[in-house]
């Protein structure tokens, strides 16, 4: 547990505190919200101190009864733990009470019991797991308290800054990019619980402690439930059962046949004897019959069991979740690599579009409505120039010691410098006073600056053109008159913002305003920095370039059905032409009210007119958070399956709300991490495409698996079923049985399960997105299965008088046959709907090992290992037969491909 040294005073007998009379979250939302306003409000540092009975200097009364009323009036400084991790015993116990283990360890047990008796002979703890209340920080601090931070301490609550030096605080934890934050009395006096303390030492008054804090109030948005089922393995178990259920019953019907053959007399032992010959047979001999009779029954149950159903699932996504790394991808939830092969819609913001490591420009500025086109510094008037220049210089060159310095800032600061000869060193004359961002939806950033030649206090203002003309009330031309806005000229100048907006520039304005210091402080007193009456020095059009390949990667997802979304807080005409530049809209396409909405005009419209339009919309421009959470809820409820792409703390509840949250980019908020789903290291879109496609392969991989297990299990079982019930012996022995398992289940897992995503994956829409076995399936299944079925029947009842051997023999053929069958078919199903099975097989270097080991194995079994595997060697005739035989599944397989299929899901009500 980290220390901190608390300031405290000697413990007197207290009476029921006077800051009880308030609402307990008084000051809870006040780091949160950052508003210098709202702080002075309840009299700056010195009035909430006062108000939390604190001494600003000795801290609290310290005594027992004074801490332990602020705990319960308060609440206490402790969070709700991650659960423990789970051990092996946990996922042991697990294991063993799946439904499909379950049977197959009862099997095992019966089997070895019975392999005992015929033969003679040769726990894991539960971790409990729970919520429980544990402190990140330090339990001792309480509201009111006085902290003393230094170097290196992580903030153990919401606070405010009292006094220190040079206090600066790493805030990635909460918001994207503001890993070096200044913290003053003046400016930003406010500490968030969970920031690391980098530079210099402070104290700090307790304003929120535990949930009550900005970082518990997000935290307990995006609580997991550590027990959550994931989609596939809830499936798996559904069609375990189903078939586990019909193999119970083939068994049943297998034991009742041989029972009923044995004690009618009709078996015969290998001398030719009958086995039964009522009260004259050794009871040895009898239970030993017995016992053979009853593990043929449990062999059968043990192969209708897919019990490579969980091992494919295991392995796809270990191998999956490992590749994805490569493309940048670090996967947190891995139900999500299920959920991301049915996603449909994507909604993403300007930061996946826009590259942030690319060199920006200024192509268009105006001063007034007077563009500067091809125009001097000369050309304007010097004390506007220089009004501009200060706006420039203070706005980026002294908030990113509270905040992060963008790119546009860089960009404008170098345009101004190498275009327009502006000096930096002119910094020095001018004091801070104040900083405000904008915590709004539209992006801007006041400053308040005292100049130290005559002690005039500057507003300069800068943000977003459409968050910053509303403000100002007066323009300067470039002759430097000061002109005030009329409605026409107030039209005017948005018709140059909407022309740069369409040419796909962000449009930056700059205003000012000065005030002598009495006029500041009667107007700060209620304002912060005051914004209003301000006069307009220039719009500037800043060039975005999107990220590499980004057109590209919308094209694929307009392929493979995929509808991209763009939720931004840009006006309507630079999102309008950002769509059309990277391409989620075509040149071609209508760019009507009907794709391109206001959020605010989307959100009038009644709830069912919010539902039938909320599917067309390829672009929501002005929106805030919470307008892209409403979307993402209304699309969900539309039956839409979403991902949401993300940075910053604010996108969190969306990110939790969405079926697949994606945080992006290094610079990713710890917050973001911890609710998303997927976290891509780079910003770019592209990549989110990558992860969709491997979302699919995942499933993909699964069903080429389930098509190759289920084939197999019910042309075994159906063999098995036919052949004893007519004739009253088995096709195959025991430990055949056993080899053809586990070709079915270890081997086919690892040769399937491991195939890399292709770019056919995204060239057209998932069908039946909801169904895991798809018709086309069912028809490859169904279609391989009869073929096997009619091949090894007919072996077993004609394979005598066709090739003219002994059953003995014929009993090595068909156990050949049958796994040959089982080969090809392996290489049938990498394709589930392609005709050419071969497509990219040597990309895979288990599937060029697998069958190979499948094949000397099966050499071994019938050419040197027979006594072990119950075989006769056979000659080159009649292994070019059972290859021959099994190969032609190849051509019969392009043949069955060539059979259209509803599109309607055969079995929807099942699954």
């Amino acid at each position: 547990m980290q220390q901190f040294d608390v300031v405290g005073g000697p413990a007197d007998n207290l009476q029921r505190p006077d800051y009880t009379r308030h609402e307990p979250d008084l000051f809870s939302g006040l780091v949160e919200g950052r508003v210098m306003d709202q702080l002075i409000e309840h009299g700056g540092v010195q009035g909430v101190a006062a108000t939390l009975e604190t001494h600003i200097q000795n801290g609290i009364d310290g005594s027992s009864e004074d801490i332990n009323c602020r705990k319960e009036f308060f609440g206490s400084n402790s969070y709700p733990a991650s659960p423990p991790t789970k051990g092996f015993f946990h996922c042991l116990l697990k294991e063993f009470m799946d439904f499909t283990n379950i049977i197959l360890l009862v099997c095992a047990a019966l089997y070895l019991v019975l392999g005992i008796k015929q033969k003679g002979a040769g726990e894991g703890c539960r971790c409990h797991e729970k919520w429980k209340e544990a402190c990140y920080f330090n339990i001792e601090v309480v509201v009111g308290d006085i902290v003393c931070l230094k170097n290196g301490d992580q903030v153990p609550a919401d606070g405010l800054f009292i006094e220190g030096h040079s206090l600066k605080v790493d805030e990635s934890r909460m918001t994207a990019g503001r890993d070096r934050v200044e913290i003053n009395r003046d400016q930003n006096p406010f500490l968030s619980s969970g920031s690391k303390i980098i530079d210099g030492c402070a104290t700090m008054l307790v304003t929120a402690v535990g949930m009550k804090t900005s970082w518990g109030r997000m935290m307990s948005t995006i609580v997991r439930d550590p027990n959550e089922e994931m989609p596939l393995h809830d499936w798996s178990r559904k069609l375990t059962l189903i078939l586990g259920m019909f193999g119970l019953t083939v068994a049943l019907l297998v034991l009742v046949r041989l029972l009923v053959s044995y004690f009618t007399g009709k078996t015969r032992d290998e001398t030719g004897n009958v086995e039964f010959i009522g009260s004259r047979t050794d009871i040895d001999d009898l239970i030993n019959s017995l016992v053979d009779i009853a593990a043929t029954a449990v062999v059968v149950l043990v192969v209708a069991i897919p019990g490579g159903l969980s091992l494919a699932i295991n392995l796809t996504l270990a191998h999956s979740t490992k590749r994805m790394m490569a493309d940048q991808a670090v996967v947190r939830n891995l139900s999500a690599c299920e959920v991301l092969a049915s996603v449909k819609t994507i909604c993403t913001d300007m930061k996946g579009i826009i590259a942030s490591n690319q060199i920006m420009r200024v192509p268009r500025f105006f001063v007034g409505a007077d563009s500067m086109e091809g125009r001097s510094y000369t050309s304007i008037a010097a004390n506007v120039l220089e009004l501009i220049f200060q706006g420039i210089r203070h706005t980026s060159a002294h908030v990113h010691n509270y905040f992060p310095v963008t790119q546009i800032d860089e960009t404008i600061r170098s345009w101004a410098v190498l275009r327009w000869n502006m000096e930096m060193e002119n910094i020095r004359q001018f004091s801070i006073l104040n900083v405000k961002p904008s915590y709004s939806e539209s992006w801007r950033i006041g400053i308040s600056l005292r100049s130290q030649v005559d002690n005039r206090i500057h507003l300069h203002w800068k943000g977003d053109a459409d968050s910053i003309l509303p403000l100002c009330s007066h323009y300067y031309d470039s002759s430097g008159n000061m002109i005030a806005f009329s409605n026409v000229e107030r039209e005017r100048f948005l018709e140059i913002v909407v022309q740069m907006a369409s040419s796909s520039l962000r449009c930056v304005a700059f205003a000012h305003r000065q005030l002598t210091e009495d006029e500041y402080e009667n107007e700060a007193a209620n304002q912060g920095i005051p914004d209003t009456n301000l006069i307009l020095l220039g719009i500037l059009g800043v060039e975005d370039h999107c990220h590499p390949g980004i057109r590209e990667a919308f094209q694929i997802c307009r392929r493979a059905g995929i509808h991209v979304k763009l939720v931004t807080s840009e006006n309507v005409s630079r999102a309008r032409a950002m769509v059309l530049e990277c391409g989620i809209l075509s040149p071609g396409e209508e760019v009507s009210e009907r794709l391109v909405v206001e959020a605010q005009a989307f959100f009038n419209y009644t709830e069912e007119e919010q539902r039938l339009r909320v599917g067309n919309i390829a672009v929501m421009a002005m929106s805030s958070d919470e307008h892209k959470l409403q979307m993402v809820q209304l699309l969900k409820g539309n039956g839409h399956v979403v991902a949401v792409t993300g940075d910053c703390a604010n996108d969190a509840p969306t990110l939790k709300e969405a079926n697949v949250g994606i945080a992006m980019g290094e610079q990713s908020s710890e917050v973001t991490k911890e609710c998303s789903d997927i976290h891509i290291s780079d910003d770019n879109f592209a990549n989110v495409v990558k992860v969709v496609r491997w979302g699919r392969c995942i499933r993909n991989n699964f069903q080429k698996f389930i098509q190759f297990q289920l084939t197999a299990n019910m042309a075994f079982l159906m063999i098995y079923m036919v052949t004893i019930l007519s004739s009253g012996s088995a096709p195959l022995t025991i430990a055949q049985v056993l080899w053809v398992n586990l070709i079915m289940v270890t081997l086919g897992a690892l040769a399937l399960a491991t195939d890399k995503p292709t770019k056919v994956l995204m060239k057209q829409p998932v069908h039946q997105a909801g169904m895991l076995i798809t018709n086309i399936m069912w028809r490859n299944m169904i279609a391989q299965a009869l073929y096997q079925i009619a091949v090894i029947l007919t072996l077993k009842f004609k394979g005598e008088s066709i090739f003219g051997v002994p059953e003995e023999v014929v009993a090595t053929l068909i156990f050949n046959t049958f796994v040959f069958c089982q080969v090809f078919n392996l290489i049938n199903s990498r394709k589930l709907e392609e005709k050419n099975v071969f497509v990219g097989m040597l990309k895979n270097r288990w599937f060029i090992v697998i069958p190979w080991i499948i094949v000397i194995v099966q050499v071994m079994l019938v050419e040197f290992l027979n006594r072990f595997a119950h075989t006769e060697r056979l000659n080159w005739k009649q292994w070019g037969a059972c290859i021959g035989i099994a190969a032609f599944s190849w051509p019969f397989d392009w043949l069955i491909k060539s059979i259209p299929v509803p599109e309607t899901p055969a079995l929807s009500l099942l699954f």
